[in-house]
């Protein structure tokens, strides 16, 4: 069911500036990866010569920030001011605050950019960044939350539609996280010490490592989901009753899977127990939203043979159901004996970061940038195609590399003589490990390369049309519902 709305003009500079930021922090944040990736067959590569800077311990948190918190970041905050303007009918809310976000969370990767080479971190994963940074983080937190909430609470339409569900328990999820994980004595400039100590700051570390994943990397990339799927594949979703189930059970079980990142440490016993059991349980709202998401294509098969921002958006949901396969398995006392510490846990993360993530981002700024510029489609079609065919040999190279090399290094590792002493030195595993590490660069390369084909695909799309703030009349986006 469509209702006509009385025109409405939205606030598209925002979203524009974060569309195309997305897809420039994506190549950057892929190139450090390619780069880091590079360095651990080449390791002439980490330029020690010249300097600590460049060395593979400084620039991958720099990849791994990038990646998440650039790109995804901006990803998320883009579609996330787009769907809800849409879905409510009514402009965003709180005047300068959006563009506060964009150039105040520009400013924090920037931040991340600088500090990282110079040595200046927390060396906590994923929350690497020093005190200063973590409270310009906040402030842009605050003021993004502001923005969203704000304009949900002056919506001409009653229904609040599940993408939105998402999109607000990620930033409220995200929020908590990130002040309490962040907890700190400054002791300088850029420096400072976690008021945990020990054991204690592992656990609060991987409570907040896990949901940066459960949250961050997934909650809010589902309210991509619901909103893009439904609109490329122009069919209502599949079930709207399985979405709100989806959407309390994954936030319920989500926040307590941390401590499976610590089996076999210091953690108490009871608390891995409790991170693996309740893994296992995430593992159905997981496959529910997989399904639904996957099913709304029911009647719209024909589809995916023509659409490439199509084929982007299911690849995207079949990686998400293996990745939220895999974590469950791998969370399992007995497999993480095996998995933990070997690369296979670095094919499971990108499994979810370039083929989940990755793809659902790709697929909706594919469909956003047109409609930003006043365009009906992007400038090229068979350009979409050869990104979304190398980006998934990419992705399938990488993780197949990494799960194979993962599982060689935990049965060499374990594998003991008959007197119980090691069977092979640690070197040997490394050793073994260097052919997987160069196919791994060539899957990268390729998941870049298939980056700056949308680069360019955008640059014309982008050129040849011009920015609009409106799309009158204004439907209400309620054909879902």
């Amino acid at each position: 069911m469509e209702t006509f709305m009385e025109a409405q003009t939205y606030n598209y500079k925002v979203v524009r500036q974060f569309a195309v930021m997305t897809v420039v922090w994506g190549i950057v944040g892929m190139l450090v990866g390619v780069i880091a990736a590079a360095q651990l067959f080449w390791p002439t590569l980490n330029l020690s010569e010249i300097g600590p800077w460049f060395h593979f311990g400084r620039i991958r948190p720099l990849h791994t920030n990038a990646v998440i918190f650039a790109f995804g970041g901006c990803g998320l905050i883009g579609t996330s001011y787009y769907v809800v303007q849409r879905t409510c009918n009514a402009r965003l809310f709180g005047g300068w605050l959006a563009a506060f976000t964009f150039w105040g969370w520009q400013a924090v990767i920037l931040g991340a950019a600088i500090s990282f080479p110079m040595g200046w971190t927390q060396g906590k994963e994923y929350a690497e960044l020093e005190w200063p940074i973590d409270i310009l983080i906040t402030l842009v937190w605050v003021a993004y939350a502001v923005v969203f909430f704000g304009t949900i609470a002056k919506r001409k339409i009653k229904h609040i539609y599940v993408a939105n569900w998402f999109y607000g328990g990620f930033i409220l999820a995200v929020a908590l996280l990130h002040i309490v994980n962040n907890l700190s004595l400054p002791v300088g400039a850029m420096k400072s010490y976690p008021v945990y100590s020990g054991a204690i700051d592992a656990m609060v570390q991987w409570w907040y490592g896990h949901n940066a994943v459960g949250f961050f990397l997934t909650a809010g990339f589902l309210g991509m989901m619901y909103y893009f799927v439904p609109k490329q594949a122009g069919r209502p979703v599949y079930s709207y009753r399985l979405s709100v189930v989806h959407f309390w059970a994954l936030i319920f079980t989500y926040m307590w899977a941390g401590p499976h990142h610590l089996h076999y440490t210091a953690l108490p016993d009871w608390t891995q127990s409790v991170g693996m059991v309740l893994s296992l349980i995430l593992f159905a709202p997981s496959w529910g939203g997989m399904i639904n998401g996957i099913m709304t294509l029911s009647g719209a098969w024909h589809k995916l043979r023509t659409d490439p921002i199509l084929k982007f958006l299911i690849v995207s949901l079949s990686f998400y159901g293996m990745s939220t396969f895999e974590g469950p398995m791998m969370s399992i006392k007995t497999v993480n004996a095996l998995s933990h510490y070997t690369d296979w846990t670095v094919g499971h993360v990108h499994a979810g970061a370039l083929g989940w993530v990755g793809f659902v981002t790709i697929g909706s700024v594919y469909y956003m940038i047109p409609r930003l510029f006043g365009q009906k489609e992007m400038y090229s079609t068979k350009l979409i195609d050869a990104h979304f065919w190398i980006a998934t040999i990419g992705v399938v190279l990488y993780i197949a590399s990494m799960w194979i090399a993962g599982v060689m290094q935990g049965l060499m590792w374990g594998a003991m003589n008959a007197d119980g002493t090691l069977t092979f030195a640690f070197v040997e595993g490394v050793k073994e490990s260097m052919r997987f590490y160069v196919i791994r660069f060539a899957g990268g390369l390729l998941y870049l390369s298939g980056m700056c084909i949308m680069a360019y695909n955008v640059y014309r799309t982008i050129m040849n049309g011009k920015p609009v703030e409106a799309e009158i009349p204004a439907l209400a986006e309620t054909q879902h519902h």
